[in-house]
């Protein structure tokens, strides 16, 4: 009786996993049936007609959307801005995250203070220092100056997390590694990383996604050819409200890159981040 209740207790739990999941995938399967669809067909009725009239689907608006230069500029340009972003702050923070963890410099606890301070500092609040600043050194606009603000701003979250990941390592490993005459550059490269593998993944997923959905640092720092693809977006919705043949891909492509890069560290998500949550 038991293994019974155990198995319908089991069942329960997933079909309402399976639910949930269906239902947080709808808006996207929703979208994706959209940017496959005729402005006219749009106009006639929901994107759920497709399941009795198949035949409105077709590539014809991502072709359309390869022929637009604005959004295939775009899109180039929020892989440039966060792909370099991405790398920079997982490489800085691991080297200041294994600084703070086991190196024994002086200010070392003053300074981590401080990098703690910076989380609560709101964004919004360094947009206009930091854009007259970018002004007077000839970055303001450029693509350079986007990834130069979220490394500076993603900095925080990154070294804390990488912080009190590595800080939770066996402090007999790296000992016996220091021993065995591993130099620290040795022993951070061969043993740190590939145990924090987890949290350095997380970090990733995290930073990632913040900056390809990013708009508002994008608005303020970047011209019109270094604008990602959420500017670019808003700004065609802005000027032509009716080609939905066009925003529908655009608005799928600039959603389905985030969860695919999600769905590929998903693995590594939650164990990393529970791990440096606490020590």
């Amino acid at each position: 009786m038991n293994a019974v209740r155990r198995g319908l207790g089991s069942a329960l739990v997933q079909g309402f996993l399976v639910v949930i999941g269906l239902v947080w995938l709808t808006p996207l399967a929703g979208l994706l049936m959209s940017s496959l669809r005729s402005a006219e067909d749009t106009a006639k009725g929901g994107w759920w007609t497709v399941f009795t009239s198949p035949a409105q689907l077709s590539f014809d608006n991502y072709s359309a959307l390869l022929g637009n230069a604005g959004i295939t500029r775009a899109f180039w340009n929020t892989v440039l801005i966060s792909v370099p972003t991405t790398v920079l702050v997982v490489v800085l923070a691991a080297l200041a995250g294994y600084a703070f963890a086991w190196l024994d410099f002086p200010g070392r606890d003053a300074v981590f203070l401080v990098v703690v301070a910076l989380l609560v500092v709101p964004v919004q609040i360094g947009l206009l220092p930091v854009a007259k600043l970018f002004g007077q050194l000839g970055l303001f606009g450029t693509i350079p100056g986007v990834v130069l603000f979220h490394v500076a701003y993603g900095l925080p979250f990154a070294v804390f997390l990488l912080r009190n990941y590595f800080a939770e390592m066996p402090k007999e490993m790296l000992e016996a590694a220091r021993m065995d005459g591993g130099t620290e550059w040795r022993i951070f490269t061969r043993l740190v990383l590939p145990v924090g593998r987890p949290a350095l993944a997380s970090l990733a997923i995290f930073q990632f996604l913040w900056v390809w959905n990013d708009m508002l640092v994008a608005l303020l720092f970047a011209d019109s050819s270094a604008q990602p693809l959420t500017v670019e977006l808003q700004s065609q919705i802005r000027q032509f409200g009716s080609n939905i043949d066009v925003l529908a891909p655009g608005a799928f492509v600039s959603l389905v890159v985030p969860v695919a890069v999600f769905f590929a560290f998903q693995r590594h998500f939650v164990q990393g981040v529970m791990a440096g949550s606490v020590k």
